[in-house]
């Protein structure tokens, strides 16, 4: 069973074809867009690539992707770029493409001006420029367009075209069994009637010193000097019988690159010697090349059946695929005695190194491989079942209690290594030739993958899930009396520790660390950590290489670290490389330098090598490639790129593309942005080609881009400068509108408030005259109260007058009675005299003539009263109207008895009588009764 086992591993590895390839990149239908077949390919000044595509041409310029369809929605089968004009061929029609101010593509037919010439079911294979003429080729006839005079020449082969080239100075093509023409003269010109060239349909010909290199399609190669044809031998003469050439390509460096219908790829040194053999199982989409281009930058494009692919064929990186999962993930690498060994999850597969020649499987070590060490030109392998001692392809077990992580020198004792494993840390000892496990070093039981010893035997170990430890060894690597576990710094998810510059370094997210030799603390490295920060880190793994120098993995870049030549400093090299797309085992990544400046990284798939002296890029130039604004939830527009823009206020949406267009698999662009009038500072590096400005206020504009490639900052700065407008309710002249809107309003404003504080003012006249009347009146008032009160007084000074003169009266006639009544008691002789006295006195004290005298000035005191008082009440005599006026003089009952000549209480009987004819209420008096009236 094991022999059986052992051959199907060798025969497994014998199939693994170990060809190291240059970087693909693969572009499918779903991604550009457009049908899956591409049959020519070009690239303007721009470096913009453009693809005849079964959709129409097909643009890309390192970011996007455009198509244009077709004028007629037929296949297109040709396109040139001459002089930024691009010239395609479609069935029945061509003509050509030029670009709009706003970027886009406008077609413009040729062949309708000779649109009754063009042949029925006609298609445009191929396009050439040979001076001021453009030739179209269908497979009937060539057209020639003058681009001078604007007029065609048509030449019609009778056995029709199968295909035209072009060189520095001719143009030629092939006819059917006739052989191959030369275009002299505007006529066809027989060049060689060969029978092979009768024979075999030419795919391509390219000139050389000694006159034609003619590549066939199923016969390989011939050289062509004058009328001698001759075979050109090269290394894939057989392949290329059985595989159909289709299309091919002279490069840049004298190479052949040829596209077949079945087997993908060759490309040919200038010598004929097999270079590359790329097919759908090394990573191409599909076998069939239909067409192939070299762009600017050396990268071979083919159009295949299905896709798109870009080959990178100057990259300093190269890459092997295992696309059949023999290989399995690499986790280390080295060479030793000319073979290349990989240790993987599968096992130790080893090659002669610097050959194409297909890995192997060393027998024994089926598994997982964790390491590979070279000491004392022993070869050591850490295996999951233990160790192993490597001779060529045979592997010879020195270890199997555990699994064995990775191997160090003891200081100062060349017979003897450590060996981390998955239970501590064992020894082995070199007895004689022979490399023999020796003990296990006690007191330590911890996984042991990353370790250091340092001079003094101090041990230095790092657990992912229990931090840093410090072990003492004995002198005899025997046991360690205890550890000390570090409590700064923190563990971390993918931690690693290694020894570079004779100083440990310990690396997890939060930083990386350096040992501090006196205090035996980690310190953190400023310049080392920096390479983590802004979210890069995805390991901590450290890697130190034959050439002293460090290497550590972030997102987006490849780091290493070597010794300034002038000072102690270290001197940073970034690759860059992001780890997307090195596919590389996070935490298990793997740096082995195979040769001076070559590495190996091992991969998912495989791995890939690096020649870091060949990292040298040319400078390429960012552009902003598109520019569209929209209204709110609308469709987006493009606008002129070369010229300020302007746009309406509610077109203040603007999205802008821009591009680097290079095409490199494993360096991505990074762009950076500032708009100025919208923000201050530039924007954070992203390889994001495009932006999205929203709801920009009026006002003007600035857009900055700026770019880097492979870190480095490109020299131009790319700019757009643009304006949103004012709304029309914002403009000048509507605001001057308002101005003079404001002033008129402002004008009837003030002549209202002045109107208004006018009629306030006449108001506030009127209403202090009014006051002033008011208070004239209160005055007179005031002043009528007084004349009214000096008239009630005077009023009281009559009635009291009156009273007077009443009471007076009454005391006169009271003295004309007592002295008639003496008058009477003395006239016993009835003298005459005195009887004449007392007819005057009785004729005196008269009542009615008292009254009379009384009503008279009564009336003139209190004008009507008796007249009032009499309407009032009707039934009152003249003695109640007497008594009404003394009560209206308020005269005491006391004061009007004499008047009447009664008693008081006379007085108030009447006084009773007169309330009761009045028919006054009781809690009326009959005085303020009478005052009232």
């Amino acid at each position: 069973m094991k022999t059986k086992l052992s051959i199907l591993f060798f025969c497994i590895g014998f199939v693994l074809f170990s060809q190291e390839l240059p970087p693909i990149i693969k572009f499918p239908p779903a991604i550009y867009g457009a049908g899956n077949q591409s049959w020519m390919i070009v690239q303007d000044d721009q470096n913009y690539l453009y693809f005849a595509n079964n959709e129409g041409l097909l643009e890309y310029n390192g970011t996007n992707w455009d198509l244009y369809p077709t004028p007629n929605e037929t296949i297109m089968r040709s396109v040139k770029v001459i002089d930024n004009t691009i010239y395609t061929g479609c069935y029945m029609n061509f003509g050509y493409w030029t670009r709009h101010a706003n970027g886009k593509l406008q077609y413009t037919s040729l062949s309708d001006r000779i649109k009754s010439k063009i042949l029925d079911d006609e298609q445009f294979w191929n396009i050439l420029k040979y001076d001021q003429w453009i030739l179209f080729q269908s497979l009937n006839r060539i057209y020639i367009y003058d681009t001078k005079t604007k007029k065609f020449k048509i030449i019609a082969p009778k056995s029709g075209v199968v295909k035209s080239f072009s060189s520095k100075n001719a143009i030629y093509f092939q006819t059917l069994k006739k052989g191959l023409f030369e275009i002299e003269g505007g006529k066809e010109k027989l060049i060689s009637d060969h029978p092979v060239l009768k024979k075999f349909t030419i795919a391509n010909i390219f000139a050389i010193e000694e006159g034609l290199m003619i590549q066939t399609q199923l016969d390989g190669f011939y050289k062509l000097a004058g009328s001698n044809l001759t075979h050109f031998v090269t290394d894939v003469d057989q392949e290329l019988k059985s595989s159909f050439v289709y299309s091919s390509q002279r490069l840049q460096d004298g190479s052949y690159a040829l596209g077949t219908v079945s087997n993908g790829i060759f490309i040919l040194s200038s010598t004929g010697k097999l270079k590359y053999h790329i097919s759908q199982s090394k990573g191409l989409s599909n076998n069939t090349a239909l067409s192939l281009f070299e762009d600017k930058d050396h990268n071979l494009w083919t159009g295949l059946d299905n896709g798109i692919n870009c080959i990178n064929l100057k990259s300093p990186v190269h890459s092997f695929t295992d696309d059949t999962g023999v290989l399995g993930t690499v986790y280390a690498s080295i060479t030793h005695n000319g073979l290349l060994y990989v240790g993987t999850n599968q096992g130790l597969f080893c090659k002669k190194y610097q050959t194409n020649a297909d890995f192997q499987f060393v027998q024994g070590t089926k598994g997982q491989v964790w390491s590979l060490f070279k000491y004392d030109n022993t070869l050591f392998c850490g295996h999951d079942s233990g160790t192993f001692v490597i001779e060529n392809t045979l592997a010879r077990n020195i270890f199997s209690a555990s699994g064995t992580w990775k191997f160090e020198a003891v200081p100062q004792n060349k017979n003897k290594l450590l060996q981390g494993n998955y239970y501590g840390i064992s020894v082995l000892e070199k007895v004689g030739n022979q490399w023999i496990f020796k003990n296990k070093i006690k007191g330590f039981d911890y996984s042991s993958r990353y370790f250091e010893i340092l001079p003094n035997l101090d041990l230095y170990v790092s657990h992912e899930y229990k931090g840093i430890f410090r072990l003492k060894l004995d002198n005899n690597l025997l046991s360690t009396k205890g550890f000390y576990t570090y409590s700064s710094p923190k563990i971390g998810k993918n931690a690693s520790l290694t020894k570079f510059n004779n100083s440990i370094y310990y690396a997890y997210k939060g930083g990386i660390f350096k040992l501090n030799s006196s205090t035996k603390k980690f310190e953190k490295d400023r310049l080392l950590s920096a390479i983590f920060e802004k979210d890069e880190y995805t390991s901590g793994k450290l890697i130190v290489d034959n050439a002293n120098k460090i290497w550590l993995f972030s997102k987006n870049y490849i780091h290493y670290f070597s010794a300034s030549k002038l000072s102690n400093q270290l001197k940073q090299n970034v690759i860059p490389i992001p780890s997307s797309l090195t596919n590389s085992m996070s935490g298990f990544e793997n740096v082995t330098q195979i040769s001076k400046s070559t590495y190996l990284i091992g991969t998912t798939d495989g791995y890939y090598t690096l020649n870091i002296d060949d990292l040298s890029f040319r400078n390429y130039a960012v552009a902003i490639s598109e520019i569209s604004i929209n209204k709110q939830n609308q469709t987006l527009t493009n606008v002129v790129l070369q010229e300020k823009g302007s746009f309406k206020s509610n077109e203040n949406n603007i999205t802008i593309n821009y591009t680097v267009p290079e095409y490199s698999k494993y360096i991505n662009s990074e762009y950076q942005y500032l708009l100025e009038g919208f923000q201050n500072d530039w924007s954070e590096w992203s390889t994001k080609s495009s932006v999205n400005f929203k709801n920009l206020s009026p006002g003007e504009y600035t857009f900055k881009l700026r770019a880097k490639y492979a870190n480095i900052v490109l020299e131009n700065t790319a700019t757009y400068t643009f304006e949103i407008l004012k709304p029309w309710y914002l403009t000048n002249f509507t605001c001057f509108i308002y101005l003079i809107i404001v002033f008129v309003i402002g004008y009837f404003i003030n002549k209202a408030y002045r109107n208004f504080y006018q009629k306030q003012k006449e108001k506030l006249i009127e209403e202090n005259n009014l006051l002033l009347e008011i208070k004239e009146l209160e005055n007179e008032q005031q002043l009528m109260k007084l004349r009214n009160e000096q008239l009630s007084q005077d009023v009281d000074n009559k009635n009291r007058e009156l009273a007077v003169s009443t009471m007076s009266l009454n005391s006169k006639n009271e003295l004309l009675a007592f002295i008639k009544e003496d008058l009477k008691k003395t006239n016993q002789d009835d003298d005459n005299n005195i009887k004449s006295v007392i007819r005057t006195i009785n004729k005196n004290i008269t009542e009615e003539d008292s009254w009379k005298v009384f009503k008279e000035a009564f009336d003139n005191a209190d004008k009507d009263f008796l007249k009032r008082i009499k309407q009032l009440h009707p039934v009152l005599t003249p003695n109640d109207l007497r008594l009404c006026a003394y009560l209206r003089l308020n005269l005491s009952s006391k004061e009007i008895a004499p008047l009447f000549n009664i008693s008081v209480r006379s007085v108030e009987i009447k006084r009773y009588r007169l309330r009761k004819k009045m028919d006054l209420q009781h809690e009326i008096g009959l005085v303020e009764y009478i005052l009232a009236v």
